[in-house]
């Protein structure tokens, strides 16, 4: 232990006599530990820490599988089988997002709401921090109403008072009991699910169509699964769950399947691989860094050749000197690796900043215990990787070499740091091809027409006043034409439009529907046909400026008293009319009847053809099977339908000229409640931002990829203007006698050049063939290129070709500018 003391003294020592050494190695050493650790750090809060609940491993998502979506809705019926029948489960709990506007007090508002099952928080392992959780009793029909609520809305609206639960909340114009708090802690997000502000037994909902078989309404569940049981067992005893239930509803179960997978899968979706990809990639700046500081090293123990040599005289080992150059090695790396973990804290707040949406578990990333115990092994094992090499070399000292300068080593050495730049070279080559292709992803994304005009255009939601919801269908029309008008009249408004049902880029609404001479498909035949629907106004196609294809959009005279019209986009078109002029053509589409509460089949004749609409992102779009998209009038709708505008919908907005996305919706918020104080007008949101949205996991991956290029491509600039800089102070003596002998100055600068280039080009032609191979491993994220783009491996040559030419040429013209007398007196 006295040794080891005595080693890192004496290694301090040396590290305070050259300071610029120190400061370059540590700075170096810290970029590249520091990305990793950032990088590191999300991928343990997002991939390997455990989900914060309880029996985590054992909980699953569940959704039924459909012709269209692998994650599609389930009905309740079916979930209430799937809870009864199943032997795989101890529980299940179904959620599904709903109505969360808050009247009753000083401000109405809305929050984010949820129902969900009376189990749900107990299989998450959630209590109430105040009060309980649902009971089976309240989970049902005809239930008295109750509600728990979120700790924030706790402190927020009822200053955190203890005698909150038994009091009376009005949620979406029913007046609930509060019966818990849900703790702050309680976080999830995944499809259909976000922590809520409010959130109500499922079992309760009143919508009679709610409780048909064949009525879906974006409701999904969680399993929790007995304990030995496995994922492929539970999926095995859902078979012969929905076996029976095909046998006994043939109609509308007669194709059902149920989509079994972890939670945790769930919540990370598929950032899984762009993870992976960014720690194989800022593995490869570590290396870049060691081979420069290994460079360095090499560099220095040159210059301490005759200090190694005096140790081995006085009766110092190989070990020893081998011993004491790790230690000066390691403890340059733990120097990195302490600031690093300081740039790699700021790195990631910065990362996760800038595309806040994209990377799942965000909360939970941050430096906790494991990331601290990579940072320590990184560090250390980044000290013995850089720094045995060059201590092997050094230790080998004899003697004898005290007779001799330093250039009596320097030929193996300079071949050593030669071939330690050439892999820079190529590792950095690498990284800078992956950037490329995820740059050119990102430029062909934009170049995708979202076939609507987002600029100037915004969207956000109302909910209309509480005593509506009670009104006739006929006066909850005039209330919905009424807020239309007033639209219509702020300043600066182009053209406007309500919205139900889907909206592009954001939420999909599905209809069943059959063509023309088809009948309903019974037993078990194939599902029945759907497409996008989009139930909208008049100035629809204006406010998103969608092209009209042929016939007509719709206008004012499609109203509740008109023969009932739709217009298809050009994607229903080529599916189910190819080669035919549709205009003129029926369709029916399936839609619940007020008074029996059954399905019933609507005919609409087709009017017109617009252009499709990118409804799935601007990644997603053409690869989704489900692309036929309708639109029908606003006024049009069903007795249900209509009832259902009175608990809220969206509006879309043009502007005349750019404004201030807020400032303009602010004007047009003022405006709605002027007319009624009691309404509610939120959630803005301009159309730009939801098409950037779209593509944020590729921006994220751009972003962190580019910023680990850019750190490459200095580094393996840095490393050969090093080498350079070393074999021309090495060669002073050999330039100095090829002077004097007649060499001019621009032979000189081509001598070291051609050095550089060597090194440049074999560096530049193994890591082409690296990333020919290791780009295929990106391949799922990327759009519009092939892994293997010429024109992106070709620019990005030229540019660490010329980088690298650039980093040379310093050296070279210092070396053209030697004197040959003062080099030829150079020892």
């Amino acid at each position: 232990m006295t040794g080891f003391a005595h080693d890192v003294r004496y290694a301090l020592r040396q590290l305070r006599k050259s300071p610029g050494f120190t400061v370059v190695t540590v700075l170096t050493l810290a970029l590249g530990i520091g990305a990793n650790t950032a990088i590191f750090s999300v991928v343990n809060g997002v991939l390997l820490n455990p989900l914060p609940f309880h029996n985590a491993s054992r909980i699953v998502s569940m959704f039924e599988e459909t012709q269209n979506f692998a994650q599609g809705s389930i009905s309740y019926p079916n979930f209430l089988d799937w809870q009864r029948d199943n032997r795989s489960f101890e529980a299940m709990a179904a959620y599904r997002a709903t109505d969360g506007s808050i009247t009753g007090v000083a401000q109405p508002e809305n929050v984010r709401a949820q129902r969900v099952s009376a189990n749900f928080f107990p299989i998450l392992g959630v209590n109430p921090i105040l009060g309980r959780n649902f009971t089976s009793e309240e989970d049902r029909r005809g239930a008295s109403p109750t509600v728990l609520i979120s700790e924030g809305l706790w402190k927020r609206m009822f200053a955190s008072e203890r005698d909150v639960i038994g009091q009376q909340l009005t949620v979406a114009g029913q007046s609930r009991t509060i019966i818990g708090v849900i703790p702050a802690s309680f976080r999830l997000h995944v499809f259909n699910f976000r922590t809520a502000d409010v959130y109500e037994a499922i079992g309760e909902d009143t919508d009679p169509t709610f409780f048909l078989r064949d009525s879906y309404r974006g409701m999904d569940a969680i399993g929790l699964l007995k304990a030995g049981v496995t994922l492929e067992q539970a999926r095995d005893d859902m078979k012969r769950v929905n076996a029976g239930l095909a046998d006994a509803y043939p109609d509308v179960d007669g194709n059902i399947k149920a989509n079994i997978i972890p939670l945790k899968d769930n919540i990370v979706g598929d950032m899984r691989p762009a993870l992976l990809v960014l720690l194989g990639a800022v593995g490869f700046v570590l290396l870049i860094a060691c081979v420069n500081v290994a460079n360095l090293l090499l560099a220095r123990s040159t210059a301490r050749q005759r200090e190694f040599s005096v140790r081995a005289a006085l009766g110092a080992g190989q070990i020893r000197i081998l011993r004491q150059m790790l230690t000066e090695s390691v403890l340059l790396s733990a120097l990195g690796g302490g600031f690093g973990l300081i740039l790699a804290k700021w790195g990631t707040v910065a990362a996760l900043a800038a595309v806040p949406e994209t990377v799942p578990r965000a909360e939970e990333i941050g430096i906790d215990f494991r990331v601290l115990l990579f940072t320590v092994l990184v560090s250390v094992l980044t000290g013995i990787m850089f720094g045995l090499l060059p201590a092997i070399r050094t230790s080998r000292t004899d003697i004898g070499s005290l007779k001799d300068s330093g250039r009596a080593i320097s030929g193996p050495r300079t071949r050593m740091q030669s071939a330690l730049v050439i892999g820079e070279m190529a590792m950095a080559l690498v990284l800078l091809v992956g950037a490329g292709l995820m740059c050119r992803t990102l430029v062909q994304l934009w170049k995708v027409d979202p076939g609507f005009d987002q600029r100037n255009v915004s969207r956000f939601a109302v909910t209309p006043p509480p005593s509506l919801r009670n009104q006739s269908t006929a006066a909850i029309r005039a209330a919905v034409r009424q807020i239309s008008a007033t639209l219509r009249s702020v300043p600066g408004v182009e053209a406007v439009t309500l919205h139900d049902g889907a909206l592009p880029m954001e939420y999909d609404n599905e209809r069943g529907f059959l063509l023309e001479g088809q009948e309903p498909p019974t037993g078990r035949t194939k599902n029945i046909q759907q497409t996008l629907e989009y139930t909208v106004e008049p100035e629809y196609l204006k406010t998103m400026r969608i092209p009209l294809l042929r016939g007509r959009f719709l206008s004012d005279d499609d109203n509740e008293n008109a023969s009932r019209v739709v217009v298809i986009d050009a994607s229903f078109a080529q599916q189910y009319f190819p080669g035919q002029h549709p205009i003129g053509r029926h369709i029916r589409i399936f839609e619940f009847d007020s008074d029996s509460k059954q399905r019933v089949l609507v005919p609409l004749v087709i009017v017109g053809v617009v252009g499709h609409v990118n409804q799935w992102g601007l990644a997603e779009d053409a690869s989704r099977p489900l692309q036929a998209q309708i639109y029908w009038p606003i006024m049009q709708d069903g007795a249900r339908d209509t009832k259902s505008l009175a608990q809220g919908f969206n509006v879309i907005v043009r502007s005349k000229t750019p404004l201030a996305p807020e400032a303009f919706f602010e004007s047009i918020r003022q405006k709605l409640l002027a007319s009624n104080r009691d309404m509610i007008v939120y959630d803005n949101e301009s159309e730009e931002a939801v098409v950037a949205d779209s593509i944020a996991s590729q921006r994220f991956s751009v972003l962190l990829l580019g910023a680990f290029a850019g750190l490459a491509l200095l580094l393996a600039g840095t490393g050969i203007y090093g080498v350079l800089s070393y074999l021309v102070g090495q060669r002073t003596r050999e330039i100095g006698v090829r002077m004097a002998l007649g060499a001019q100055r621009l032979d000189v600068l081509r001598m070291v050049l051609q050095d550089g280039a060597r090194m440049t080009l074999a560096g530049t032609a193994i890591g082409i063939v690296a990333a020919l191979g290791l780009t295929r491993l990106m391949a799922s994220m990327l759009f519009g290129v092939k892994p293997t783009d010429p024109i992106t491996f070709g620019l990005v040559a030229v540019v660490l070709c010329g980088i690298a030419l650039l980093a040379g040429y310093v050296p070279a013209r210092r070396a053209a500018k030697v004197d040959p007398m003062e080099a030829l007196r150079y020892e």
